[in-house]
This record gives structure tokens, C-alpha cells and sequence, in this order.
């Protein structure tokens, strides 16, 4: 009796938590985005949602785009780093977690410095008197930012699966004759899953959210969901319509999260994805 007791109170903290960060910031948007600027009921807002279809479809786009090359870039990284030796894996880690300590509007205003029209890339195309190149305001350098800022969210999880497979199944692959081609394809990238469906999820969330790398990178040439609120937020006081796109926002997170549930619900390993 006395267990039960203490085991609800060892519980008490994270429901208050719940109560506090998730449940009451859920409930004020949903009121926001179901009423007017005097606090009657109104659907006007949610009415405007197809306004910015496009836009939403876009930053979806600019996700998986960004998020596909971070998986590509991010999987031969984890896969050398975890075949470094144990004493140097720890030493790895920190290299890979080194940027993310930075400032991330540093991180983001870096390149600006670099792809600028007065960047140093084209400072040395004029140098060399090359002509200059259009390298910022646009959806390149916007992809080139989100896959900078977020690559090691993507390198971490799967790192973390491939340090503890198992060698004897790659070994046992080689044996009956797979080449080096076929065991990737056939051994580790499955085993891998869990990590990789994490990684997608851990990129993919904030690429469709992100508002300062498109303003900054994009420079007002691509607009993404996150611009609109944060513009309806900041700029318009429009809380409602807000309110509405965030909620829009919340929707896409958690299909991303429930599809990545679905794939890794047979999996199991550190880097899986739970919801």
C-alpha cells in the first residue's frame, strides 16, 4: 500500500508538467484559433486555413527535401563513426555534437556571412574575377541551412543503433557470400531502422517550423508556414489566425510522428521512435 502511494506521487511531477507545458498551451491555442479578437466563438479563422494551402504544402516540401538529404549525408557519417574505435567514439560524439552548442541564430547567420553577395564565396570569385553567384535569397541556400542546422539530429540516433550492432550478423552475411553492397542494403540498413525513423522525425519536425532560416537564408523569397505565424504572432497581432496555422502545424508534426510510430512499431532499439 505504502509502494502504490509512493509510486503515485513519484508520478505527481510529470502530470503537473503535463498540465502546465502541454495540456494548458494546447487549450489556449485551441482557443485563440476558435474565436474572434472580443473572445465570442468564431470558425473565421479556420476559415482562412485554405488560404495558405500552398504554403503549407511548400514547407512540407522544403521538410522532406531537407530532411532526405540529411538522411543521405547523415547515415555514411554514423555508419564510419561508429566503426571508430571505442576510445575514440566518445571523442566523435563531441565533434558531432559541437555545433549544436553554438547559438543558433549564429549558426544560421554564419552563412549569411559566407553566401552573401559581399560573402566571402564571392569575395574570392572576385578576387579571381569570376563573376559573382546569386548563393542566399532563395530556396537553396534555405535547404543548405535547415540540412546544416540539423544534419547531427539525424547522424546521432542512427550512430547510436550502428555502435551496438551486432558484427556477428555482417560477418555471417559476408560468409554466405553478400557483398559489401548487399549487406548494407540487406543487414544494417534494416537493423538500423529505429535510428533512422528517429533521425526523420528529429529533422523533419523542425525543417516544416523553422521561420528564422527562411527569413535570414531565404530573405522574404520563401515563405514558409512558420513565417506566416510567426508574422500573424509578431507583426499582424492576429492571435487567431495564428492560433489556427499553429494548430495546422501541430497536425502535420503528429502525422509525421504517427507514421514514424507505425513503421517503428516492430523495431526496437535506442533510437526508436515512441510515442
Amino acid at each position: 500500500m505504502k509502494k502504490n502511494k509512493l509510486s503515485s506521487l513519484a508520478d505527481k511531477p510529470y502530470l503537473v508538467w503535463s498540465i502546465l507545458f502541454i495540456i494548458a498551451p494546447l487549450l489556449m491555442v485551441a482557443y485563440y484559433a476558435l474565436t474572434d479578437k472580443s473572445g465570442a466563438f468564431s470558425l473565421a479563422s479556420v476559415e482562412q486555413i485554405p488560404t495558405y494551402i500552398t504554403t503549407i504544402l511548400l514547407s512540407v516540401l522544403y521538410g522532406v527535401a531537407a530532411t532526405a538529404i540529411c538522411l543521405v549525408l547523415g547515415f555514411p557519417f554514423a555508419y564510419i563513426f561508429s566503426k571508430a574505435p571505442q576510445k575514440y567514439k566518445n571523442i566523435v560524439v563531441l565533434l558531432v555534437m559541437l555545433p549544436m552548442w553554438m547559438n543558433f541564430l549564429i549558426r544560421t547567420y554564419s552563412w549569411m556571412t559566407i553566401l552573401g553577395d559581399s560573402g566571402v564565396i564571392n569575395t574570392i570569385l572576385n578576387v579571381l574575377g569570376l563573376k559573382q553567384l546569386k548563393l542566399i535569397n532563395n530556396g537553396a541556400a534555405v535547404i543548405l541551412g535547415m540540412v546544416y542546422n540539423f544534419l547531427p539530429y539525424m547522424i546521432l540516433p542512427i550512430f547510436s543503433v550502428l555502435t551496438k550492432l551486432d558484427n556477428s550478423l555482417i560477418e555471417a552475411a559476408q560468409d554466405l557470400g553478400s557483398n559489401k553492397f548487399e549487406v548494407i542494403k540487406n543487414v544494417i540498413i534494416p537493423l538500423s531502422k529505429p535510428g533512422i525513423l528517429s533521425g526523420i522525425t528529429m529533422v523533419f519536425v523542425p525543417c516544416v517550423s523553422t521561420f528564422y532560416i527562411t527569413q535570414k537564408l531565404g530573405g522574404g523569397q520563401v515563405v514558409l508556414i512558420g513565417d506566416v505565424i510567426e508574422t500573424q504572432f509578431q507583426s499582424a497581432n492576429n492571435y487567431n489566425l495564428g492560433a489556427a496555422l499553429s494548430f495546422v502545424l501541430m497536425i502535420l508534426i503528429f502525422i509525421c510522428l504517427g507514421v514514424m510510430n507505425y513503421f517503428g512499431a516492430d523495431e526496437n532499439g535506442d533510437g526508436g521512435v515512441i510515442i
